[in-house]
């Protein structure tokens, strides 16, 4: 960790001019010369924890009380630890898969942080490395049942698993190949993309339909996740109104989908497409899809009817330790759940409590360069930076602490095409397959530190800010045409900024 720097904020000719320009672009709603924190250096307000390293984002809300503290402890044992195989004697943490992609959450999420794709050369061998933080979504064309948002693949679910437990099949594995995509800037200095191209072999069950839509997720950072599910409804809502006024291509959209614990429809906030509403639907389905571990909201494994192993394997349900209300008792499975209300209640809310780190150097010289150009590139259109939270959804799993924080993630939450280059071609509730949910980044300087990597992206196929930029297109087309005109010293200064949050 470090402690609360105490510099001088800059003010040369040059800076002062950059910041104050940025400032009025950047503080979206909020009115610049008010706001207690111009900087945004206090992420989270004063939820914001000062610091670095490989424990960065893996702290509690720093206004947590006593017993909120002991929640979050009992919520974190459980999202770190392995489930195992049903039947086994740790009858509190049985019932993995039958088919699953992780052992537990951290095994996704390490140190809370963000995970990377697999070296797509070691994909390609006779034994190849497994995806395990990239995860794939299937689906096919069709009309969805209600409450779903896409139409299942009939063979392999909506989601590829390519691991299983004793006696079950995994669905395969997944090769990766990489196509290399040649630019230069305007000063001549070139760069390679890389695109990354998937195939499934190896399939345990039979061929995949021809029509298949598959989409590449990579787990996100968790720090701050329940800052942005108190965003108010009406602020999200906001941004689509104020872009689509605005002059433009930038016509961001929000998603709107089924809430399995509002028992509603709710605007989506949470994945590469805002196809989740609230971090307990999140972490609820995370647990099925990822883990094979049913809840009182997803009380069957994901086996399609073709998958006979996987339908007759062990089931680790336990006595039901009693229901606490995090759904009412008519909506729980007639079979006990893997995973009892209390529990998974202790997980969303240590999701929900993982603290935003503050900004680094937020003052630097070069910061504030980059942050006026990011301002200048129409960056801030999209990358909302600062919002004021409201009162959340589901008080029992969060803290009120959450609560009138003026934070700095730098989303709108809204659906943006974002061109071709990036299109996965698969529809999401109302999220086409170009669009994509604009991504928050605060924590992004700080992955190198928690996770050795800088992969960004749905898919991770970006190395550090710039090519992540690079890779825009569609509504961000004009904002990428900017960068492209930057000179070397400007790029150095846009990226200096984006790390500094």
């Amino acid at each position: 960790m470090f402690t609360r720097p105490t510099a001088t904020r800059l003010a040369p000719a040059m800076g002062a001019v950059a910041f104050g320009v940025a400032a009025l672009l950047l503080i979206g709603h909020a009115a610049a010369d008010t706001d207690p924190d111009p900087l945004g250096e206090k992420t989270g307000g004063s939820t914001t924890v000062y610091a670095t390293g490989r424990n960065a984002f893996s702290f509690p809300l720093a206004n947590l009380d006593d017993a909120e503290r002991t929640r979050f402890a009992i919520g974190n044992s459980f999202f770190k630890r392995n489930w195992v195989e049903a039947p086994a004697s740790t009858t509190a943490r049985d019932g993995l898969g039958p088919h699953f992609i992780a052992r537990s959450c951290a095994g996704c999420h390490v140190m809370d942080g963000r995970g990377a794709p697999p070296d797509w050369r070691r994909t390609l061998g006779p034994e190849p490395d497994n995806t395990v933080a990239l995860l794939f979504r299937l689906s096919v064309p069709g009309t969805p049942a209600p409450h779903d948002g896409v139409v299942p693949e009939p063979t392999y679910g909506d989601q590829f698993n390519n691991a299983g437990i004793q006696g079950v099949k995994a669905e395969g594995t997944v090769r990766i190949r990489s196509t290399p995509v040649h630019g230069r800037f305007a000063d001549g200095t070139r760069f390679v993309l890389n695109k990354p191209g998937y195939t499934f072999t190896n399939l345990g069950y039979g061929p995949i339909a021809k029509d298949v839509m598959v989409s590449p997720r990579i787990a996100p950072h968790m720090a701050g996740l329940g800052l942005i599910e108190a965003i108010p409804e009406a602020e999200i809502l906001a941004n689509a109104r104020d872009q689509a006024a605005a002059p433009g291509p930038i016509k961001g959209q929000p998603n709107r989908v089924w809430d399995a614990f509002a028992q509603q429809q709710v605007i989506g906030r949470f994945g590469w497409k805002a196809n989740t509403g609230s971090l307990a639907h999140q972490s609820a389905g995370a647990f099925n899809g990822d883990m094979g571990i049913t809840s009182s909201v997803n009380g069957r494994e994901g086996c399609t009817p073709v998958q006979t192993d996987c339908l007759a394997a062990p089931h680790g349900g336990g006595q039901r330790s009693g229901h606490d209300g995090l759904m009412p008792s008519s909506q729980a499975s007639a079979q006990v759940p893997e995973i009892d209300d209390q529990t998974l209640g202790d997980v969303v809310f240590y999701a929900a409590t993982l603290a935003p780190a503050a900004r680094r150097q937020p003052d630097d010289p070069q910061v504030l360069r980059g942050q006026a150009l990011f301002a200048q590139a129409q960056c801030a259109a999209c990358h909302r930076p600062a919002y004021l939270t409201g009162e959340p959804r589901f008080p029992r799993l969060t803290s009120h602490q959450v609560v009138g924080q003026r934070i700095w993630p730098y989303t709108d939450l809204l659906l943006h095409d974002m061109g071709e280059g990036l299109a996965d071609g698969r529809p999401d509730f109302l999220a086409s397959g170009r669009q994509w949910k604009t991504p928050p980044l605060w924590g992004v300087g700080l992955f190198q530190d928690v996770n050795g990597h800088q992969r960004l992206l749905h898919d991770g196929r970006a190395n550090g800010v710039l090519e992540a930029v690079l890779w825009h297109g569609g509504e961000a087309q004009g904002a990428k045409d900017q960068v492209l005109k930057f000179s070397k010293q400007d790029r150095d200064a846009l990226v200096a900024f984006v790390n500094s949050l």
